[in-house]
């Protein structure tokens, strides 16, 4: 990073949230644009599959989500090491540009194989741009309130990709599938690499100053040592690894699957819009509440609590056959996964120095976003073999049961962050 603690004072640097409040307001506004990006996928993608490219087996339908997992994961964690040794703003930047042809090959993509590499794009584009707005916004607001930081940063991505999915299903039931749907993302790549190239600054400053206030605590890991820490040997930083994972599990089940259950259950393609953005903007809208509780009842009982509530949702819509069914099912899970969400980044926030901090927010949001290609795969073969129904009841009780885990193996991480 080349801003060191030495050059700290020469800078008038402060952290929080109001401290901050024009660049921070900005970053919520940037991820808006960036959760939008994989909004106008959200509605109709599985549909495409089905209708325009004919493809009847579930695992292939829902192979878009796997290379969109796989090639999110692994940038995350790229995104978080070259945000420590470059700094925040490039990568953010770069991100923006790998996304420019995303929306102009799901409009004209001629074969199945390149909607996958559009997903490759996708995946690369989201793992650099939401990885660095989480970082940025947990370098600017100090310890105090970094739940309410990460709430009113998922806020504004999933409220952003549930406005997409809407659109993009509404619009689609009036135009057809395709091209017209994607010309919104024409628009939110436009304003997102405009505010970024010209009103965003860089934190590095910010991490630095904080690093020169947290000396005891400020310890040097290799990169082997904070991917092993955050994988498996903290228990903490491991429980909120799995628990990760596990939530992007079932959301990637929940993207593929859920279009087509509704579908099944003869729902139009408005309806299917509806429902399928009902979830995301629950989900968006009480983690602003969940994400600031969290800095005052502590992290653990949330993200447990959550797993839980996901799980309720899941088995819901497994079961459900109408409308209404349909909406609850959603509701719960959109409740669970805002109880958890900003909570598990909150909590790498307590746990991890600010030195070492963004590597481990990427090793995090890597096993997290596997999620995405590990509950496709699981999804697309149970429901093979199973049927939809059975896929998404195997896929609420791993939801459970991770739940279970992180209340057995994890501490409470919010007071670790006081004690430092």
């Amino acid at each position: 990073m080349s801003t060191t603690a030495s050059q700290v004072s020469a800078i008038p640097v402060r952290l929080g949230l109001r401290e901050n409040l024009a660049q921070f307001a900005l970053l919520v506004l940037v991820n808006g644009c960036v959760g939008a990006m994989v909004g106008i996928e959200r509605s109709i993608l599985p549909l495409i599959a089905e209708q325009e490219f004919h493809l009847a087996a579930r695992s292939a339908a829902l192979s878009f989500i796997v290379v969109f997992g796989v090639s999110k994961a692994l940038t995350n964690y790229g995104a978080g090491r070259a945000a420590d040794r470059y700094g925040r703003k490039v990568v953010l930047v770069a991100g923006w540009l790998v996304a420019a042809p995303v929306p102009f090959l799901l409009m004209w993509a001629p074969s199945w194989n390149w909607i996958l590499a559009t997903n490759v794009l996708l995946g690369i584009s989201q793992g650099l741009t939401w990885s660095t707005t989480v970082i940025m916004k947990i370098d600017l607001a100090g310890s105090q309130r970094r739940g309410l930081a990460m709430g009113l940063n998922e806020f504004a991505g999933y409220f952003a990709l549930a406005g997409a999915a809407f659109a993009t299903g509404w619009i689609a039931a009036r135009t057809g599938l395709r091209p017209a749907p994607f010309y919104l993302g024409v628009v939110f790549f436009v304003v997102g690499l405009a505010l970024t190239a010209l009103l965003v600054r860089e934190t590095s400053t910010h991490v630095a100053f904080e690093s020169s206030l947290q000396r005891s605590s400020a310890g040097s890991w290799s990169p082997r040592e904070v991917f092993w820490r955050t994988t498996v040997t903290d228990r903490n930083l491991s429980s909120v690894s799995q628990t990760g994972l596990v939530n992007n599990l079932n959301d990637g089940m929940a993207w593929g699957l859920f279009p087509l259950v509704f579908a099944g259950a003869g729902m139009t393609l408005t309806q299917i819009g509806l429902l399928t953005a009902i979830y995301p903007a629950t989900w968006s809208v009480v983690q602003l509440a969940t994400g600031a509780l969290s800095d005052r009842i502590g992290r653990k009982h949330l993200i447990v609590g959550g797993m839980w509530v996901q799980a309720a949702g899941i088995g819901l819509t497994a079961r459900g056959g109408r409308f209404g069914e349909f909406v609850a099912g959603a509701v719960l899970l959109g409740i669970g996964t805002a109880m958890v969400y900003p909570t598990l980044l909150a909590a790498i926030g307590d746990v991890a120095a600010p030195s070492w901090r963004a590597s481990a927010v990427g090793v995090y949001r890597l096993w997290r976003d596997l999620g995405y290609a590990l509950g496709a795969l699981l999804a697309g073969i149970t429901a093979d073999v199973m049927g939809v129904s059975g896929a998404i009841w195997i896929v609420a009780g791993i939801t459970a049961m991770s739940g279970a885990a992180a209340a057995v193996r994890m501490d409470e991480t919010r007071r670790l962050s006081v004690a430092s």
